[in-house]
């Protein structure tokens, strides 16, 4: 019965993916933890739990689920939905204060561009360690000490979340374009609906072979809000399409014009739809909509003490840091998601953001004012100290 509970959550929360799913917060016992036992928290996004209660199959823990408004921890903490005083509500509301003889507070990583550990750490007492990325990897970091390695600290984009990335762009195109067909072109309803998904898994499983030529940094090819990247690879792919209708015609004896242009038009308007935001629905790359892909993320050597935390919170290993000289270095700037979460971290505020004009975005800001959906930085974060 977990089993299917687990699947049905699964597959309607990833047809769903672009709403909310919010779960109950609070404590939750993860087999039989005792008074040692390690303290992990998540947001409250039904899916997150649920993988992470079977991630953590065979462990004795207590997982603390904060209000992130059903939103996913990268999301909601990019967003200012998910952020130190939801860490602190749950640290406090819970009573796991007196379930344990410790404070060491475990974070998922990619909530460190909007919770902030010195926060937490001033208010409550609790010593915030940042875990892994994937739930999978938490019992291999629970049994190596809570230490990650540079794999559990890194965002990939592998067939599985491409393949949900395509269903959630997939799904709710189908659904809302569908019906408007029904009255005018009910026998081509089938069809249209195979050509979105289609098109969606097309792109996004072919990802890795034209990932090289997306470029958040330089000219866009698209109309407007259509992100093809500098590679065109949408616009290619429709350029086959077109080419295959053609052959098919042909193939079949019957060409006309009218059968071309119709599905043609029909899977422009597909690919553009599938499009708007290619880039900003991967974990590897910075959204082509965001005003953000364009900054450079610096280092003030002068400030550095190379503690260590821009390399632990990194989710794209941009950082090298040397314990020994208590210094670091960026050796992989380009790989940089300007996500900001080692702006936010850093106790020595020894990084910041450059426009290309040469504006400097401090770490202040970085730490007040989040992004909305369109990539701007209108999110006031409240009750900062």
């Amino acid at each position: 019965m977990n089993l299917l509970k687990f699947l049905v959550a699964t597959i309607v929360e990833t047809l769903l993916r672009v709403l909310p799913f919010p779960c109950k917060t609070g404590l939750v016992k993860i087999g039989n933890p005792d008074r040692n036992a390690p303290v992990l928290l998540t947001c409250n996004y039904h899916l997150t739990v649920e993988r992470l209660r079977r991630a953590l199959k065979g462990v004795d823990a207590y997982l603390l689920v904060a209000n992130s408004r059903g939103i996913n921890v990268w999301c909601a903490s990019t967003g200012g939905l998910f952020t130190s005083h939801d860490v602190i509500s749950v640290l406090k509301t819970s009573g796991i204060e007196g379930l344990v003889d410790h404070r060491d507070l475990i974070l998922p990583q990619l909530a460190a561009t909007g919770v902030e550990s010195k926060i937490i750490g001033k208010k409550t007492g609790w010593k915030v360690i940042w875990g892994p990325v994937l739930a999978k990897d938490i019992p291999a970091f629970l049994q190596n000490k809570l230490e990650k390695t540079s794999q559990m600290r890194q965002t990939e984009f592998p067939p599985m979340q491409r393949i949900e990335m395509a269903v959630a762009w997939a799904f709710p195109i189908s659904i809302i374009l569908a019906p408007f067909m029904i009255p005018f072109w009910r026998e081509a309803v089938f069809p249209f609906i195979s050509l979105v998904w289609g098109l969606s898994f097309s792109i996004f499983l072919c990802f890795p072979l034209y990932s090289q030529w997306l470029s958040p940094e330089g000219r866009r090819v698209g109309f407007i809000f259509f992100d093809f990247g500098r590679g065109g690879f949408q616009l290619i792919l429709w350029g086959a399409i077109i080419l295959g209708l053609i052959t098919y015609s042909m193939a079949v004896g019957d060409f006309r014009w009218g059968f071309i242009l119709r599905w043609g038009f029909m899977s422009l308007i597909i690919v553009l739809l599938l499009s708007i935001d290619v880039m900003g629905s991967t974990p590897v790359l910075k959204s082509g909509l965001h005003g953000d892909r364009l900054l450079k993320i610096h280092l003030d050597e002068r400030k550095c003490k190379g503690v260590g935390v821009c390399e632990q919170v990194c989710p794209r290993d941009c950082y090298e840091v040397d314990r020994d000289r208590h210094t670091a270095r960026i050796p992989r700037a380009r790989r940089c998601v300007k996500c900001g979460a080692c702006m936010v971290q850093c106790p020595f505020d020894a990084l910041y953001f450059q426009s290309p004009r040469g504006e400097i975005l401090t770490p202040e800001t970085v730490r007040r004012f989040k992004l909305n959906l369109v990539g701007k930085r209108l999110v006031k974060v409240e009750g900062r100290l």
